[in-house]
């Protein structure tokens, strides 16, 4: 029984640390965090890229899989107008190897 509690905890943590699933909200207020999409890859924090499947994704590497569904997503975004009212400003990258975080200090947001 000492044995299998770790591995199960492992195995939990695992589990939830491998999803960056996102739903993208309509309101502000039903948030867990607010992004602003940034013009310049310099002036972001996260380097984003949009996977096409939920099994792409991986730890928190900036893989995003945009969920259909509130309940789906590990996280819910909104998307806000302005830089000062993000809590994470991220660009969006045309590859999967150049996701990934500019800003190492911010990257507990997405945990």
């Amino acid at each position: 029984m000492k044995r299998i509690l770790p591995f199960a905890a492992m195995l939990f943590i695992a589990h939830d640390i491998h999803a960056q699933k996102v739903y993208s909200t309509d309101q502000a207020y039903k948030a867990d965090i607010k992004v602003f999409v940034v013009d310049q890859e310099y002036k972001a924090d996260l380097l984003v890229y949009k996977v096409d499947a939920e099994y792409k994704t991986k730890e928190n590497e900036g893989k995003w899989f945009f969920t259909d569904a509130e309940y789906k997503a590990k996280k819910k975004i909104y998307f806000v107008d302005s830089n000062y009212k993000a809590d994470l400003r991220i660009y969006f990258v045309d590859s999967a190897y150049k996701a990934g975080w500019k800003d190492k200090s911010k990257q507990h947001i997405m945990y």
